[in-house]
């Protein structure tokens, strides 16, 4: 679990990495790279206890560094994970993915977990697919890199951020 200096969250949190989405603009597959060699998707279970380590109550952003709801994601890796976020409720835990129909995966969302998706440009349906999960509910629209008009009913929190690191527009 590591300290973080991203505004709209106290620390993240990296029980499973990796991706197979192939993002250009992609940060988490820049560093894997650089760091580790590869962004295939691993699940690491000594992992799963950090959450209780932390005393006081913070705001964690699930796997920045993987896709923990995308269709090749095993559903036991997922289930893991939200049962290590039941063992620390004092938390309040932000998952976000670009995959928001896999957030359906898992029916029984916490009043302490948030649903978020990921949308840069076209990905019509996202907000659809988001507003179908019983959750807290938010979107990122992180690179934004398409001024379309949005129906954000339903939605409870919207970051909006740019594009960042090497080549960013």
């Amino acid at each position: 679990m590591n300290k973080t200096r991203i505004e709209w969250c106290d620390y993240t949190w990296n029980p499973v990495t990796g991706c197979l989405n192939g993002c250009d603009y992609c940060y988490a597959r820049r560093i894997a790279m650089r760091f580790q060699g590869g962004f295939k998707p691993r699940f690491h279970p000594e992992r799963l206890v950090e959450p209780r380590r932390l005393r006081k109550s913070q705001t964690i952003f699930v796997c920045s560094m993987g896709e923990l709801f995308a269709p090749w994601m095993p559903q036991q890796w997922i289930q893991e994970v939200f049962y290590a976020c039941a063992q620390a409720p004092w938390h309040r835990y932000l998952f976000l993915t670009k995959s928001p129909d896999g957030l359906r995966r898992m029916p029984r969302w916490k009043h302490n977990m948030w649903a978020g998706t990921t949308i840069d440009r076209g990905r019509n349906g996202a907000l659809d697919s988001l507003r179908a999960v019983a959750a807290n509910r938010f979107v990122s629209f992180e690179p934004l890199l398409a001024d379309e008009p949005r129906d954000l009913s339903g939605i409870d929190w919207v970051i909006i951020g740019a594009q960042t690191g090497p080549g960013a527009k």
